[in-house]
């Protein structure tokens, strides 16, 4: 058999676990695998069920390893979460011998590492923003430069060391090994971001199912990094309550018919509505979708600009503006509506197009698990070998449960704004 080299990727999220593998060409990722489950046992991006996890990535990766007729041992994933939290330090040594060596960037990165976090937190990522020679900054590449003093700035990201414990856990039930676990928002920067627009100044928000990531890059580097636990599954919620509908029906209409703004033109088709148990189903225009939506697509946002300036990066800094990505970014209007928030320009965040089965995976969708695909292959550029071709056929489907939400750093509500939720209540019941 031909000896193929392999990278694969998986992400696990709240609403759904996307399984990639990508065959290496010439240097290339050409994408040949792509698997899909619902997602159960997570809530706000953690785990809280391993083995209806662990049920999900077997679904997920045998289908991918099925469609490429593979099997696959290592692969990398990503995490996110509440209990993310991130900081920027500083390192300084002198340097040796008056020229700048590895040894030397490598001592002044642990000095910038030494500093506290909490007991229950392990360092995820230490990513160089900066080296700073003889109070010269701005250097990127240090290695051979003249100076005595050399500064290094950094962007410390932190986690939960239970929290990576059991992702690791649902990933070795499945017989597989995680070589490396990565913040999702950087994920999701890295498949979607340029380098101007890191240059310049931009905050990427990927709003999944359990959370909205937030990645803030400027001066070429990444500076904070912010996970907030509201997300598209709660617009989901919403739908299902205002709309007394089942939560699967909920989900189906806020992707198929999902409206993020109501004073849009053209809403006034209508939708049906499946009810609960036996009654009969109803037509609701999708302006009052719409009306449903905004309120907590709103929040969301809101909340992103809360931690935008609360962590010191205002609107002012970020010069390109706002870039939107995730499933929820695909709802009709919501660039003007971030727009009307931010005071910024907004656009859509799609991953760039690679050989394979790449136009399966250009969606908003696919952000972060192509942005760990690229990390996989960075981080073995040779990939693995295929071992034996897979014939097993993927497990049928798990059943979704609908999850439970809270949180205790944010003013998560789990209704839309009150007033709103219940006038819309109030007209649909009268069109029964």
């Amino acid at each position: 058999m031909e000896n193929k080299q392999y990278i694969s990727a998986l992400d696990i999220g709240t609403s759904k676990v996307i399984a990639l593998i990508g065959e290496l060409i010439d240097d290339e990722i050409h994408i040949v695998g792509i698997g899909q489950a619902q997602s159960r046992g997570l809530k706000a991006g953690m785990v809280t069920n391993i083995d209806a996890t662990a049920q999900a990535i077997k679904h997920a990766m045998s289908e991918a390893e099925h469609m490429a007729d593979c099997k696959i041992t290592n692969l990398t994933t990503g995490i996110a979460g509440n209990h993310i939290r991130s900081l920027n330090s500083q390192g300084v040594v002198k340097i040796k011998d008056g020229e700048v060596t590895q040894a030397d960037i490598d001592r002044a990165k642990e000095t910038a590492k030494a500093v506290n976090i909490p007991p229950d937190h392990q360092v995820l990522h230490t990513v160089v923003q900066e080296y700073i020679i003889d109070n010269q900054p701005g250097v990127r590449e240090p290695i051979g430069m003249s100076g005595v003093r050399l500064d290094t700035r950094v962007h410390i990201i932190t986690g939960a060391v239970t929290a990576m414990q059991n992702i690791q856990k649902c990933v070795q039930r499945c017989g597989l090994v995680v070589d490396d676990i990565m913040l999702q928002p950087l994920a999701s920067a890295s498949a979607v971001l340029t380098e101007d627009e890191k240059e310049l100044g931009v905050c990427v928000v990927d709003i999944g199912g359990g959370t909205t990531d937030i990645a803030v890059y400027t001066n070429g580097a990444i500076r904070h990094t912010a996970v907030i636990p509201v997300a598209g599954d709660l617009i989901t919620r919403d739908l299902a309550h205002a709309l007394r509908t089942p939560s699967s029906s909920a989900e189906y209409i806020k992707v198929n018919y999902g409206v993020a703004l109501a004073n849009i033109e053209g809403l006034d088709d209508m939708v049906e509505v499946p009810s609960v148990g036996d009654r009969r189903s109803r037509q609701i225009s999708r302006r009052v979708l719409a009306s449903v939506i905004q309120p907590r697509v709103e929040e969301i946002l809101e909340l992103t600009l809360n931690e935008l300036r609360r962590s010191g990066f205002p609107e002012e800094v970020l010069t390109s503006g706002i870039v939107l990505t995730g499933g929820a970014s695909l709802l009709r209007g919501i660039v003007e509506l971030a727009e009307d928030v931010f005071d910024l320009p907004v656009r859509i965040g799609v991953p760039p197009e690679m050989a394979g089965l790449s136009e399966r995976v250009r969606n908003p969708r696919y952000s972060t698990v192509i942005g760990l695909l690229q990390a996989a292959k960075e981080r073995n550029p040779r990939g693995q070998s295929a071992g034996v071709p897979n014939r097993r056929q993927p497990k049928p489907q798990p059943v979704i449960e609908e999850p439970e939400y809270e949180n205790n750093r944010y003013d998560q509500h789990d209704e839309p704004k009150e007033s709103l939720f219940v006038r819309i209540k109030d007209w649909i019941n009268k069109t029964l």
